[in-house]
C-alpha cells in the first residue's frame, strides 16, 4: 500500500501541494490512483487543500510523529520552531505495518511530501 506523508504551512496553496506530490509520485513510479492514504498532522487532517487530493486522510498527534525514526534530518525551520518532522513520519505511520520510506521528503514552496509503502493499518 502506498501512503504519502504531507507537512505544510498555512501559506501553502493547493497548487504547491499538487506540484510536490506529483514530483514524489513520479520519482516513486506510482500514479495518483495508487495512493491509498495521506498522513499528516491531526490539525491538517480536515484541511481542504489535503481533502481535495482525494485519498483518505489520517491525522497523527505530535507525540506519535515524534516517536517515529525518520531517515532525514528536520529542516532548520522545523528545528527553530520546535516542530516534529511530519512528511516522513506521517507517511510511515499511514503506511502501517512493515512500512518503509520509498521516497524521502521532498520540499516545495511551503510543503514537504514523502512516500512510504507498507502493509496497511
Amino acid at each position: 500500500m502506498l501512503a504519502l506523508g504531507v507537512g505544510m504551512s498555512s501559506s501553502a496553496l493547493h497548487a504547491d501541494l499538487r506540484e510536490v506530490v506529483g514530483t514524489v509520485l513520479a520519482e516513486a513510479g506510482w500514479e495518483w490512483d495508487e495512493v491509498a492514504v495521506v498522513g499528516t498532522t491531526r490539525r491538517l487532517a480536515q484541511d481542504q487543500r489535503l481533502v481535495r487530493l482525494g485519498p483518505r486522510l489520517l491525522g497523527f498527534d505530535r507525540r506519535d510523529l515524534e516517536a517515529v525514526a525518520v531517515p532525514s534530518r528536520p529542516s532548520s525551520i522545523a528545528r527553530r520552531l520546535l516542530v516534529p518532522p511530519v512528511a516522513e513520519a506521517a507517511a510511515l505511520l499511514a503506511a502501517g505495518t512493515g512500512s518503509r520510506i520509498l521516497v524521502p521528503k521532498r520540499a516545495g514552496r511551503y510543503v514537504t511530501v514523502a512516500a512510504a509503502v507498507g502493509g496497511g493499518r
